[in-house]
């Protein structure tokens, strides 16, 4: 996403592909928030929230994330791929072309992997092995049963298949934490 010298995104915010989620240090540097031209920062509660909106590991702060995210991404897929084909096809299963928003479906809340994100009443949960967690700008609410009606889904279909195929998002300390998945 591009902004202007008074830090309005502009239209440009869907010529991108490569949605990335970083750590908040690395290596020292710093970075002027807003600064004009330059890609717009967004802070997330946690990589279980970046990822429902589209975003993936960053390969070079996030090292470690994105070499498992590859190999459940092969595992998902059949095949280990570039982070440009990564891009490339969860910006296609994100976003909806011309739309300038994100895509959304719905289904069952008992068929997500864990670490997805869903809308039920309007209001959003992440699934875990415990249930359904309530979000919050803040953090999670107690876990609540999963809904049996069909639901809201947030996280793209591309990013339920590398969570399915055993990809476990960092979670906000609130969260009650998933089990890990060996990558």
């Amino acid at each position: 996403m591009l902004h202007d010298a008074g830090g309005t995104i502009g239209n440009r915010r869907w010529v991108g592909k490569n949605w990335v989620c970083c750590v908040l240090s690395f290596k020292g540097r710093r970075r002027a928030i807003l600064a004009p031209g330059r890609y717009t920062e967004l802070f997330f509660l946690d990589e279980a929230v970046a990822l429902a909106a589209g975003h993936r590991p960053c390969a070079e702060c996030r090292r470690a994330d994105y070499d498992a995210w590859c190999a459940a991404w092969a595992t998902a897929f059949g095949a280990r791929e570039g982070a440009q084909v990564m891009d490339d096809r969860l910006h296609a299963a994100r976003a909806l072309p011309g739309a300038r928003r994100l895509r959304h479906e719905t289904g069952a809340a008992k068929d997500l992997p864990e670490g997805s994100f869903f809308a039920s009443d309007g209001r959003p949960y992440l699934v875990t092995h415990q249930g359904a967690l309530p979000y919050a700008p803040e953090g999670y609410g107690p876990p609540e049963s999963l809904p049996p009606d069909d639901v809201t889904i947030l996280t793209n279909p591309v990013t339920r298949a590398v969570l399915a195929a055993g990809y476990g998002p960092a979670t906000h300390p609130k969260a009650v934490r998933p089990p890990s998945h060996p990558s």
